[in-house]
C-alpha cells in the first residue's frame, strides 16, 4: 500500500494534488427526513460537468446520525449504500472522495467528548465506516465539518481517539483533521478554550503518519462565508500564508476543505490570489475544494458555483484555470512514510 511521496521542490512547482469542490446536499434535512425530500446525494449530470471543468477530488457531506442512527450501532444499510453508490459514481468520473461528516462535532446537537457522545462513540463511528472504505486510495477521510462550541483539547483526544481506531481497522486512507472554532486559517494561532489550534492540535498521532490538517478560510469581513462582499480577501491571503509557514515550520500538510466568494470581480479576483498561493506551496499543501456546489443550491446562493441554465458562474473562470494548472503526481496525495 506504501505509495511513493513526490519530491518536494516537484510538488511545490506543480501545486496541490486535490483540486475540487464540495458537493453538497447529503447533510440537508433532519436525520429522519425521506430521501430526496430532505436531502440528496448529487446526480451523474453534476458530477460529470465538475469533471469536466477540471476537477478531481469531491468533498461530500453527509449527516453521521443519519448515516447512524443510533450510536454503537451498525450503519443504517439503506444510508451506506447510497453513500457508497455515490462514491463509485464519483469514482466513475475519476474524482477522490472527501467523506465529510458535516456534524460541528455534535450528534443531535451534543458535543463529543460529553457523557452522552463519548469519544469512544465518535471513535466506534469511524471504526464501521473505515471498514467500509478501508485501503481504497481515492477515499480520503475527514474526521469531522467545523467543530466549534468545544474545547479545543477535548477536540484533540476525540480527533485522537477515532484516528486511532481507523488505524486499528488496518485502514491506511489519508486522514483530514480540522481544528476548533470552525477549524478558521485565520484564527488557528488564537487562542481560546482549551488553547490554540496551532499549538494544541500538533498533539495528533496517527500510528501512519497519512494526515493532513484540514482548514477552512472565507473572504468576508468575518471570515464566515455568509456574506457577499469579500472585504476579507487579504485576511483570507494573509490566513493562507501564515497557514503555510505554519506547516513548513512544523513538518505539516494541509488542506483547505472550504473556501469561497460571490460572483463580484474583485471577489473572484481576490479568490484567484488565494489559489495561486496554493499553487506555489503544493510541497504544503494537499489540496483544496471549494464551497459551494450540488443540485439543490438555488441561484441565489451566494458562493454557489452549480450551473444554472446552461450558464457557468464568474467564479469557474478562476477555478477552472486552478483546476487545470500543473499537478504533481498522484502519489503526491499522501504524507504515508512508513
Amino acid at each position: 500500500m506504501l505509495i511513493l511521496v513526490a519530491p518536494a521542490s516537484m510538488a511545490a512547482e506543480a501545486g496541490p494534488c486535490m483540486r475540487g469542490v464540495n458537493l453538497s446536499g447529503a447533510e440537508f434535512g433532519e436525520p429522519g427526513g425521506e430521501y430526496f425530500k430532505a436531502y440528496a446525494y448529487p446526480s451523474e449530470e453534476t458530477i460529470a460537468y465538475f469533471e469536466k471543468a477540471g476537477t478531481n477530488t469531491v468533498r461530500l457531506p453527509f449527516l453521521w446520525e443519519r448515516l447512524q442512527p443510533e450510536l454503537g450501532k451498525p450503519l443504517d444499510e439503506a444510508e451506506l449504500t447510497r453513500l457508497k453508490d455515490t462514491v463509485d459514481l464519483l469514482r466513475k468520473h475519476h474524482q477522490r472522495i472527501v467523506l465529510d461528516p458535516h456534524n460541528y462535532a455534535s450528534y443531535n446537537k451534543v458535543k463529543i467528548g460529553s457523557d452522552a457522545v463519548t469519544n469512544a462513540a465518535f471513535a466506534e463511528f469511524w471504526a464501521r465506516l473505515a471498514v467500509e472504505f478501508s485501503n481504497q486510495d481515492d477515499v480520503v477521510f475527514g474526521l469531522m465539518n467545523e467543530p466549534n462550541d468545544i474545547d479545543t483539547d477535548v477536540w484533540l483526544k476525540a480527533a485522537n481517539a477515532a484516528i486511532r481506531t481507523i488505524r486499528a481497522t488496518g485502514s491506511n486512507n489519508l486522514i483530514l483533521v480540522p481544528g476548533t472554532k470552525w477549524t478558521g486559517a485565520h484564527s488557528w494561532m488564537t487562542d481560546g478554550p482549551g488553547g490554540a489550534n496551532g499549538t494544541v492540535m500538533l498533539g495528533v498521532t496517527d500510528p501512519r503518519n497519512n494526515y493532513a490538517y484540514e482548514v477552512h478560510q472565507y473572504f468576508d469581513d468575518d471570515s464566515s462565508g455568509t456574506h457577499a462582499e469579500c472585504t476579507g480577501g487579504q485576511k483570507a491571503l494573509d490566513a493562507i500564508g501564515g497557514m503555510t509557514k505554519w506547516a513548513k515550520d512544523n513538518g505539516k500538510k494541509l488542506f483547505l476543505g472550504e473556501f469561497g466568494v460571490s460572483q463580484d470581480k474583485a471577489c473572484v479576483a481576490e479568490l484567484t490570489g488565494v489559489l495561486h498561493a496554493m499553487q506555489a506551496d503544493g510541497a504544503v499543501w494537499l489540496g483544496w475544494t471549494y464551497w459551494v456546489a450540488g443540485d439543490w443550491w438555488p441561484e441565489t446562493e451566494t458562493l454557489n458555483v452549480q450551473p444554472h441554465d446552461g450558464k457557468d458562474r464568474a467564479q469557474m473562470k478562476a477555478l477552472k484555470a486552478a483546476f487545470k494548472a500543473a499537478k504533481p503526481a498522484a502519489g503526491a496525495c499522501t504524507t504515508l512514510t512508513d
